[in-house]
């Protein structure tokens, strides 16, 4: 059945700018973006009445949310990530698999295939970040140091197989062992490769970058930073103009100044902004999981024991709203941080990221206050469950 949303503003990414428009969905794609003027002769209609009509956010790194882990979650566990999410505006998410033992990484990846395979009412779930085992000891952040190892292409190639394929992202560092040298082979598994987790130097991180490594893990954390004699990790990534690199826009990880700085140098084409949330995103404060790591959040700050911080309590819809608020620009121009630039990222812009015909129909409605009022996730709209406890 046809579903005709109208009386809204649909956004035009290649213009970057919001047009008075009717957007037609059927079978969960984009079939027509049309004038008002054109007449609707059959299907429901929906009127949105004078709110945006933005595509649905994409998440390639979060850890869960809504008390419930990546590392330990069930298939149903996962729906209720997904469902709250897309009340967030998140429409298509990775889930980021923390650095763990191989039993419980292949137990979570049987997980994330059950899911796949049979949801509802949720964010769609189009694969797995692979955050580790391939780090820095140095720069290991909330990874356990034990886990950590050399680059191990024939264990990654056993994930990829166990995961049918959906291994879509993997965080490296470039200094370990092998990495620099294996991250051909990585991107033939079909991989994007993003280093980060670093104390590398620059000429070892520029050979990443060099041999494939398209991203960097959440720019300026858990990595050395630039210093003019010696630029790093830090100068490689923000120089080389094809990396993108992440960022977690909530105040806390990066200053306002420093994202205005990230876009300075990459331009509003090449950051993603990500949540790297954790299970207290959408929780009050207080103590949580983030894989084999004791979290505590106090004033939405997640941090270990010792003071280092563990991810982050932050959603996308907030993250838009962070990002509007950090740079002066308007929504407009900070959207693609949200949906185009990870779809590219993660190859899948044939299909997401925008609103156009022939693409998925994952939408978002916002208010005049960036408020998400309604989610579409392949043309379905999401329905509010009032007894989950983030809601």
């Amino acid at each position: 059945m046809k579903t005709w949303i109208t009386g809204g503003y649909v956004y035009r990414y290649e213009k970057r700018r919001l047009e008075r428009k009717n957007l037609c969905m059927e079978n969960g794609v984009i079939t027509k973006i049309c004038s008002p003027s054109e007449a609707i002769t059959d299907g429901e209609v929906y009127d949105v009445k004078g709110k945006a009509v933005v595509p649905g956010f994409i998440d390639i790194h979060t850890h869960g949310g809504c008390g419930f882990d990546v590392n330990a979650a069930s298939k149903e566990d996962l729906e209720k990530i997904g469902h709250f999410f897309a009340t967030q505006g998140t429409t298509t998410w990775l889930c980021s698999i923390l650095t763990d033992t191989k039993e419980q990484t292949e137990k979570v990846i049987g997980e994330v295939l059950k899911h796949k395979a049979d949801h509802e009412n949720c964010a769609d779930l189009l694969g797995i970040h692979l955050e580790g085992p391939f780090l820095s000891v140095e720069f290991k952040g909330a990874m356990p140091e034990s886990l950590l190892r050399g680059a191990d292409l024939d264990l990654l190639k056993e994930y990829q197989e166990k995961a049918e394929g959906n291994v879509r992202y993997i965080t490296v560092s470039p200094e370990v062992e092998g990495i620099p040298e294996a991250i051909p082979a990585i991107r033939d598994m079909g991989i994007t490769v993003a280093i980060g987790h670093s104390g590398a130097d620059y000429e070892t991180s520029r050979k990443c970058i060099e041999n494939g490594a398209m991203a960097c893990t959440h720019t300026c954390n858990a990595m050395k930073l630039f210093h003019q004699h010696f630029p790093a990790i830090m100068g490689a990534v923000l120089e080389a103009d094809d990396v993108y690199c992440e960022a977690i826009c909530d105040g806390r990880h990066l200053h306002p100044g420093s994202v205005r700085m990230i876009l300075k140098a990459k331009g509003y084409d090449r950051v993603v902004a990500v949540t790297d949330s954790i299970m207290a995103a959408g929780l009050p404060d207080g103590a949580y999981k983030l894989g084999v790591n004791d979290v505590i959040v106090e004033e939405g700050d997640a941090k270990l024991p010792n003071g280092v911080r563990a991810g982050s309590t932050l959603t996308t819809g907030t993250a838009l709203k962070r990002l509007v608020e950090f740079t002066g620009k308007s929504m407009e121009d900070v959207l693609p941080l949200l949906t185009m630039n990870p779809a590219r990222l993660i190859r899948a812009e044939e299909h997401i990221g925008s609103l156009e015909e022939g693409k998925d129909a994952d939408i978002l409605i916002l208010d005049d206050a960036y408020n998400i009022t309604d989610t579409f996730v392949k043309g379905k709209k999401i329905k509010k469950q009032e007894e989950t406890p983030c809601h």
